[in-house]
């Protein structure tokens, strides 16, 4: 029987810089599968090159060795298929909530959808996030976590195959952080999109994800372990804090952190 293919794929996927002279290996081997609407974390150590696989995924960054496959396809630019909220949400200050949804919006869909369907569906992308009754303010009237959330909207509005997160999260306050949380596993949940995010919170990847991928510290990161999270969805962060299963993932990934960490203490 001949085996699927995985919706997305990054095979044997290296990443060198060079400057002058020196060259450094940021990431080795890199060979990982992801399912259609599964919600994929990557942890690691600060300088393991996280980011710098999220941006290959992306399209951002070329990757060195290997390739990147979206629906057998091969990645090289980025692309709407593709979409990034980084922790920065990177509105543009001088449009408003929905112009800067819109933009974009406007880009994708202009020989798709008239001006009225565009309009509808930029609102319809708010409303997802809770962010259509201020439509009409600017970043610079809203708080850092209903950015972050018009970030969100921004991206899905260009119904991407894939979202790429970069620490979306990492710059809010505990309980904004926590309310986002919540939302990306219920609007997943909703539209079923396919997730990758970066992340340094342990607690955040075994909420979240359904399978956690760890890398090795840096230079020449690998993929030390790939942990699955067999929780059932939807999930409630409270009952988590004492199910067993919760429990044991977080430490296993506690576990992988801490030993890499006195690796390099050691060193």
């Amino acid at each position: 029987m001949t085996q699927a293919k995985p919706f997305l794929a990054i095979e044997g996927v290296d990443k060198l810089f060079r400057r002058g002279a020196a060259t450094t290996e940021v990431l080795k081997g890199i060979d990982l599968s992801v399912a259609k609407g599964e919600y994929i974390s990557i942890i690691g150590h600060s300088g393991c090159g996280k980011s710098t696989l999220l941006n290959i995924v992306a399209g951002l960054t070329e990757a060195s060795r290997g390739v990147v496959l979206l629906e057998n396809k091969e990645v090289r630019e980025p692309g709407p298929d593709r979409a990034v909220v980084f922790q920065n949400h990177s509105l543009l200050p001088w449009l408003t909530v929905y112009e800067n949804v819109a933009l974009g919006v406007d880009k994708v869909f202009s020989g798709r959808k008239s001006a009225a369907e565009r309009r509808e569906w930029v609102m319809r992308n708010l409303e997802l996030v809770h962010m259509g009754h201020a439509k009409d303010k600017r970043p610079s009237e809203i708080s850092g976590g209903m950015k972050q959330r018009v970030g969100i909207a921004r991206a899905l509005a260009m119904e991407p195959k894939v979202l790429l997160l970069d620490e979306p999260f990492g710059a809010l306050d505990a309980l904004t952080r926590a309310h986002l949380q919540d939302e990306v596993m219920r609007i997943q949940a909703e539209l079923g999109t396919t997730v990758m995010m970066i992340t340094h919170d342990v607690d955040e990847a075994v909420l979240l994800s359904d399978r956690i991928v760890m890398l090795t510290n840096g230079p020449s990161a690998r993929i030390g372990e790939i942990l699955d999270v067999p929780l059932a969805r939807p999930r409630d962060r409270i009952r988590l804090a004492a199910d067993a299963t919760y429990l044991r993932c977080r430490q296993a990934v506690l576990k992988f952190l801490y030993e890499r960490n006195r690796f390099v203490e050691a060193a």
